[in-house]
């Protein structure tokens, strides 16, 4: 069946998120109340809401996303290529708007692919975007679509298999399937710190160029096709 899926017709995808501020103490008093009552019951012993405040950045409501990258297939005579662009800024809302525009460039029936997409990309970026007050672009509006209606691909749901009881990152199956991991710098776990303290974008912006071209290979991978070769991978501006 993935065979069938034509590579060209395909937008791979993954975001970078962040809390809302750096610290805690920095949030309105509202939201301090609201963090505080959603971590209250998987709080250590030794620990508070500002403790854990840094893991906001997974939540659509506490969070804002700082990076999102995108790749697409191309063939080149017998060679795939894939093409990679990265929207990074620290205005959410002028990122979120420039990528809707580039979907907008796109046939409504693309399909997104993402490592475990649809239940964090896809939904976080259209909570993110009703935020800011941005229409949903079609690609990402699955209102009222029957499940076979959703142009969505999750390269961790068709590596489950039907098999729902684990969680599977995206680093164990780059290690299963004997692909290059792209945590060769920084994990997720590393960008509030890279983001807040070091103030280095560029560095997350790579790591994230980094998730969507494994994306890609995997998908590749379960397809059972070679690997898009290095050189055939080429940056927009």
């Amino acid at each position: 069946m993935l065979e069938t899926v034509d590579l060209q017709q395909i937008m791979v995808l993954d975001i970078e998120t962040v809390s809302q501020t750096a610290a805690f103490d920095d949030l309105p008093d509202r939201f301090k109340e609201l963090w505080t009552h959603k971590v209250r019951n998987t709080l250590e012993a030794d620990q508070t809401a500002a403790d854990v405040y840094p893991n906001a950045g997974l939540h659509a409501e506490f969070g804002k996303i700082i990076c999102i990258s995108v790749g697409v297939f191309h063939q080149r005579q017998s060679q795939t290529g894939f093409r990679l662009k990265s929207f990074a800024h620290r205005d959410e809302r002028e990122l979120l708007a420039d990528f809707s525009d580039l979907l907008q460039t796109q046939p409504p029936n693309l399909v997104l692919c993402g490592h475990n997409g649809k239940a964090f990309d896809f939904p976080y970026l259209c909570k993110r975007m009703i935020i800011n007050r941005l229409p949903l672009p079609a690609q990402l509006d699955i209102s009222g679509k029957k499940p076979w209606e959703i142009n969505h691909l999750d390269t961790m749901e068709l590596w489950r298999f039907g098999d729902f009881r684990s969680y599977v990152s995206l680093n164990l199956m780059t290690a299963a399937l004997d692909i290059p991991s792209p945590k060769d710098d920084i994990s997720g776990a590393d960008v509030y710190r890279v983001y807040y303290e070091e103030n280095d974008l560029a560095r997350i912006r790579v790591y994230c160029e980094k998730d969507v071209l494994t994306t890609a290979q995997i998908l590749r991978r379960l397809r059972n096709e070679p690997p898009i070769a290095l050189e055939a991978v080429s940056y927009a501006d």
